[in-house]
């Protein structure tokens, strides 16, 4: 006799706390992006520029993403 297989998610709870931190952390380094732009037209901007825009914003959303995949392929137990 063959035990019928139980219906299961394809994630676990830890999954699903790993993915949620690595959506926060994509949240974070898209909101470390914003700013920096002038309402005037003709002035412009220096801050556009700054290392936290051009540097550890992108850093930090594609390790956000990273975790993402990571949280994705671990297999439940």
């Amino acid at each position: 006799m063959t035990e019928e297989p139980k219906d299961q998610f394809a994630f676990t709870r830890i999954n699903y706390l790993i993915l949620a931190v690595g959506l926060a952390l994509i949240i974070i380094g898209f909101l470390l992006m914003i700013g920096g732009g002038s309402d005037d037209p003709n002035v412009f901007n220096y801050e556009v520029f700054s290392p936290r825009r051009i540097t550890v914003a992108p850093i930090v959303a594609l390790v956000g993403y990273a975790v993402v995949f990571y949280a994705i392929m671990k297999k439940g137990d």
